[in-house]
């Protein structure tokens, strides 16, 4: 028998927590390891449980959702653990940050029980959580603000072709309207994604998009 996905529930609204809580320690798959009301906290809570996925705030007290996702889930954590963002704003600056700093997806407070199921069940996979439009705005909206000025697309090692397919992760397609826009299978679609990521040392399609417009190879 699969064990239950251990979830870590960090917000600083005892309502809205309490909410969280409730839900999920409903569900026969999933299970609440813990929970908490600010980011340092949930640092060293995650550290001591073990979760597979946190649930995490953006604006907390003591230290917020962006640091403690730096912390958990950024470059060089040695056991990073897989972070939700849930936010109040869909296009909050914050929520850039977040997945800069490592977090798999994000997804507003006001979506329904069961799309909020179903973002830790993708998370918990490895899979990347976004809704390809709200992250054409969120990404696009801030990227350019940190984009480093000497940054060029000759700077990328991938091929043109891997440049095509990056470009087409960025903008929200698919793999399958990746497939359908290039005349190419699915299967092979999903070889150079693979590519992408490794070649450039990326963990998802979430850091895939970041890296794209950072790097100024979308606008």
């Amino acid at each position: 028998m699969t064990p239950p996905v251990r979830v870590l529930v960090c917000d600083d609204q005892m309502l809205v927590r309490t909410g969280l809580v409730t839900i999920i320690g409903a569900q026969p798959d999933l299970e609440v390891a813990g929970e908490c009301g600010d980011g340092r906290t949930a640092v060293d809570l995650v550290r001591r449980l073990r979760p597979d996925v946190v649930v995490m705030d953006v604006r907390m007290p003591v230290l917020d959702g962006i640091e403690a996702t730096r912390l958990l889930a950024g470059a060089g954590v040695e056991h990073p653990v897989k972070v939700l963002v849930v936010t109040t704003f869909n296009l909050d600056a914050y929520v850039y940050e977040a997945l800069r700093a490592g977090a798999s997806g994000f997804l507003l407070k006001e979506a329904p029980p069961a799309q909020l199921l179903h973002g830790i069940r993708t998370v918990a996979t490895g899979a990347a959580l976004l809704d390809p439009e709200v992250t054409r705005q969120l990404v696009g909206r801030y990227a350019a603000r940190i984009r480093p000025a000497e940054s060029t697309p000759e700077e990328t090692p991938l091929t043109p072709r891997e440049l095509q397919v990056l470009r087409l992760i960025a903008d929200g397609l698919s793999n399958s309207e990746i497939a359908a826009a290039l005349l190419l299978s699915q299967e092979t679609v999903k070889t150079f994604v693979s590519r992408i990521l490794t070649k450039l040392d990326l963990r998802d399609r979430v850091q895939a998009v970041v890296y794209a417009y950072r790097r100024g190879l979308v606008t």
